[in-house]
């Protein structure tokens, strides 16, 4: 390159150009500001609901019915404050994986972030970086890759005079470029927009959630105006009765904390991890790696560090390096461009080779898996041996090169030929390898137990990464193939059911690899820390890149380990299977009041009885059904992996104990019209019908039991009976007259046999179907 001659811009002209906005910034934000996760939080569709029935209740002049509110308004300021608590320390973090540049000021070379750039820098690029704005390659050489942008996954050429479009990846090669537009006017506008539909994959739990937060938010308008009519002109009661009875109804149908405990959750997820140098571009990613079947790692970057050392350089056959030879690869190493680690390893051993004079150079390519210089006596190609040897040479070689790669080393070749001459005879070979990275073997011990399957794709050697994956214990190491002798989809979905480890793999391999295991049916996560890795990290269920990878990988990654301790992975899963775990407890307790609420306000509709539950009741058992144990529990570590759907779990554990509630308290209403019991025994014993089975959904979803277990059960159960009984007037309980807890007594009976056989019968039929899903799959095998 020959950025000597040119000095760049002046402070001066940067100045003028910050001063006209021509600045490397996006107007969109990474994360929600301060404001917006206010606004969020205050003025959502439930707040606006809860709003309508307070003032209808101060309407009605029932002030004790208010009892909600207080606990609306505090979910409302916990969710801001832990959100914003979370945003402050993820922000933190962001400033510190923000991808800085070498641009050239005042004739001097200096690093600054990518936000800091201007139109007219001239900036340094190479491997492994993203091209951070629209620019023009003035000198240097070097190959492209504009996937993210053009969907296409070959490499390009890029000349002098080129144009490099923002939101491309530089796979080789180094240059000198102009940058031409800047922030909002270039490419990497639309490259954020199209990174976020990347990153943001879909949710199982979130997406179950929202489904049901909105069938309740539409479901709520027509059946509150139902009731409240029925109530006002069809049973004649006052202004004041109708709205509390409506209010009542429409309470316990809102899952008013449901949507707001998700978002805390995998916020303050997000926080825990981001004190662990863990960024999570998506916070949902964390519920993705909780699931997990499979994990594809890259060699390099994952179970090796990103640091290669030289072994030793040897002639063909093992035999020892001649001085011709040795010249020859050292020079090729002084003259070649790539800035790879392998390269690195190199200029290090040969620290004071001396450049080929008038080369041609061709960057290193991924997809040929060789470099290339020309001069005018000969051709020389450095890379894979298998890529560019004979047939002949690579037989007198094999035995060679089979012992190095059995030891983990990796071995690449230098050969020559005149110009003119197609024909490449083997020069020099090079062994290399890397340091395995801390805790490795810990970590895929770990996946082991969790029965994660692990799959190593690498472009290296197949035979040099399974041993190095034996090494570290990964389960069936040894089945190891060449991905360049798979030919065709068939190939590769064959291969991922016979083989765990996968070399010589090209990158849009890669990508087919994950598609062919997600054919499978199961979710698969990728690691990865190069350019290469782009395509398949797209295609994965979640993304993992190492901090000191290349700005594209970290681009691309979901999750990105900015310390590159692979053994966070266990921390990330652990968080993930947490909130899936408590997320799902909490969700059934608030679905079990929702579903018994809208069964009872359609059946009063339907039957035309008022319903019999008032507002204040229904916060005394949300609060201590569902608030306080759903709260407790968040704190339990949880690791248990989820195998069945979110919502079919949630459901499966609600609906028996929502529809024997149900059943009990219309069925009381029912009788106590019979016998002429009074409405306010009708009320408290409804109350205490509905607490106990939300009592028996809590002991089941927490079951088995251990000491923190049942000391949630017994607060919450201890909480619900002294709550009642020092604030009756609050949570308007009534004495029981003796004909009403006689009635209250039979049905708290047979409610209890009722849920207890119902839940019997469920898990009786879940097993049937596990046992003829084992059979089927047993079949499949």
């Amino acid at each position: 390159m020959q950025e000597n001659r040119r000095e760049g811009l002046t402070s001066a002209q940067v100045a003028e150009r910050v001063r006209q906005g021509k600045v490397n910034i996006l107007t969109r934000e990474a994360s929600k500001s301060a404001k917006e996760i206010v606004k969020d939080n205050i003025f959502t569709y439930f707040n606006l609901i809860f709003l309508i029935l307070a003032v209808l209740v101060v309407i009605g002049g029932s002030l004790r019915s208010l009892t909600f509110l207080p606990v609306i308004i505090a979910n409302t300021v916990i969710g801001i404050v832990q959100q914003l608590h979370a945003k402050r320390i993820l922000d933190r973090l962001a400033v510190l994986a923000e991808s800085n540049y070498e641009v050239i000021r005042d004739g001097q070379r200096r690093k600054i972030p990518m936000s800091e750039l201007v139109s007219d820098d001239l900036i340094v690029l190479e491997a492994g970086m993203q091209i951070p704005a629209d620019a023009v390659l003035l000198d240097g050489r070097l190959m492209a890759n504009e996937s993210l942008l053009t969907g296409e996954s070959d490499e390009i050429e890029k000349l002098s005079g080129s144009e490099l479009k923002s939101g491309s990846f530089v796979v080789s090669g180094q240059c000198l470029a102009r940058l031409t537009q800047v922030g909002d006017e270039s490419y990497i506008s639309r490259l954020t927009a199209e990174a976020k539909e990347i990153k943001e994959k879909q949710s199982e739990m979130v997406n179950s959630i929202e489904w049901v937060v909105k069938i309740a938010g539409i479901a709520i308008i027509p059946i509150g105006i139902t009731l409240f009519l029925e109530s006002f002109i069809l049973n004649e009661k006052g202004f004041s009765e109708s709205i509390t009875s409506m209010v009542a109804a429409v309470i316990g149908m809102i899952p008013e904390g449901l949507y707001l405990l998700v978002t805390i959750a995998l916020a303050m997820s997000a926080a825990r991890l981001a004190g662990k140098k863990v960024l999570l571009h998506d916070m949902h990613s964390t519920e993705t790696l909780a699931r997990v079947d499979v994990l594809c790692v890259d060699k390099t970057g994952t179970i090796t560090d990103n640091e290669m050392h030289v072994i030793d350089a040897f002639g063909p056959q093992g035999k020892q390096l001649t001085a011709e030879a040795e010249q020859s690869l050292s020079a090729y190493i002084a003259t070649s461009t790539d800035n790879n680690i392998t390269m690195q390893a190199l200029r290090t051993y040969y620290e004071h080779a001396v450049p080929m004079p008038e080369a041609r150079v061709t960057p290193f390519s991924s997809k040929n898996k060789f470099s290339c210089i020309d001069t005018p006596q000969a051709a020389f190609r450095f890379g894979a041996p298998e890529f560019l040897l004979s047939e002949q040479a690579m037989e007198e070689n094999r035995k060679t090169l089979e012992e190095r790669t059995k030891q983990g080393q990796r071995v690449l070749a230098l050969v020559r030929a005149q110009q003119g001459s197609d024909s490449f005879q083997p020069l020099a070979f090079v062994a290399l390898e890397n340091g395995l990275r801390p805790n490795v073997e810990d970590t895929f011990a770990y996946f082991r137990e969790q029965e994660v399957q692990v799959r190593v794709i690498s472009g290296d050697n197949p035979q040099t990464v399974s041993s190095i994956a034996q090494g570290v214990g990964i389960p069936d190491a040894d089945r190891y193939v060449d991905a360049s002798r798979l030919n065709s989809a068939e190939d590769i979905r064959d291969a991922v059911e016979k083989y765990r480890v996968f070399g010589r793999v090209k990158p849009e391999q890669k990508k087919a690899i994950i598609m062919a295991i997600k054919e499978t049916g199961k979710k698969v996560a990728m690691t990865g820390d190069g350019v290469n890795d782009i395509l398949a990290m797209k295609e994965a269920d979640c993304s993992i890149a190492m901090g000191s990878g290349s700005d594209a990988a970290r681009q691309a990654a979901q999750v990105v380990l900015l310390d590159d301790d692979f053994s966070h992975m266990r921390e990330i899963i652990s968080e993930g299977r947490r909130d899936i775990n408590n997320i799902t407890r909490s969700a059934t307790l608030f679905l079990y009041k929702n579903m018994f609420s809208a069964m009872l306000a359609l059946c009063s509709i339907i039957l035309v009885f008022a319903y019999p539950l008032e507002p204040a009741q229904i916060s005394l058992v949300s609060a201590f059904n569902i608030g306080l144990p759903a709260f407790l529990l968040a704190f339990e570590p949880n690791t248990k992996k989820q195998h069945a759907h979110f919502f079919r779990s949630t459901m499966f554990h609600a609906f028996p104990a929502s529809l024997t509630s149900f059943i009990a308290i219309a069925g009381l209403v029912g009788f106590a019209d019979v016998f002429g019991i009074r409405s306010q025994d009708v009320a408290t014993a409804s109350t205490y019908l509905l607490s106990i089975a939300g009592f028996m959904v809590l002991y089941r979803i927490i079951h088995p039991l251990n000491i923190y277990r049942a000391v949630v059960l017994a607060v919450s159960i201890a909480g619900f009976i002294l709550g009642g009984y020092f604030f009756s007037g609050l949570f308007n309980l009534q004495k029981l007259s003796f004909p009403g807890l006689l009635l209250a007594g039979l049905f708290a009976i047979a409610q209890e046999s009722v849920v207890r056989n119902l839940y019997g019968l469920f898990d009786w039929v879940r097993g049937i179907v596990k046992k003829q899903k084992k059979q089927r799959a047993g079949k499949q095998v």
